[in-house]
């Protein structure tokens, strides 16, 4: 059986809705939400230890892509996250998971903002299957490093794209 990422919120290569596009606070001119997708998942394969979350734009005019959303440490027992368990206030994480810095410099979800008349950008949320319970990460690890650590211990992995343009 492989790994399969389905959500309530969105189906794969639909456009992200304004509940979950990011909020006027952040000052990058959009007024969502700001509500990470529910997520769920099945099929894991049995040597699974923990999870991890990630949202990754590769179309962000930076060079590098945008980490939107970084989630590690799942438990194994755990099989999907919650309509908004991206806001750190909130307290939906399963225990034991720790969401750790986006590229908007801290923890928790940052929803879509694709610039202004730029082409439609892709935002992949993919649920990692790790082989170890414990990644070595921390609230500051960015999501280049958390990359890092799931590029040597995922095992299977599967993803949703939600589109989102302005």
């Amino acid at each position: 059986m492989a790994l399969v990422v389905l959500s309530d919120s969105f189906k794969d290569g639909e456009r992200l809705g304004t509940p979950h596009v990011l909020s006027e606070a952040y000052g990058f001119g959009c007024a969502g939400g700001n509500l990470s997708p529910q997520l769920s998942w099945s099929g894991a394969p049995s040597e699974t230890e923990s999870f991890a979350v990630t949202c990754y734009d590769p179309d962000a005019p930076t060079g590098s892509g945008f980490w939107h959303w970084n989630v590690a440490n799942i438990p194994a027992t755990v099989n999907a996250l919650e309509l908004g368990a991206g806001d750190p206030s909130a307290n939906k994480m399963p225990a034991g998971s720790i969401e750790v810095r986006t590229d908007f410099g801290a923890p928790g979800y940052g929803g879509p903002c694709a610039p202004e008349g730029s082409n439609i950008h892709r935002y992949i949320f993919t649920v990692h299957a790790v082989n170890v319970k414990s990644l070595p990460v921390t609230a500051d690890t960015t999501g280049a490093i958390l990359g890092f650590y799931l590029h040597f211990h995922t095992i299977e992995k599967s993803s949703l794209i939600g589109l989102f343009s302005r």
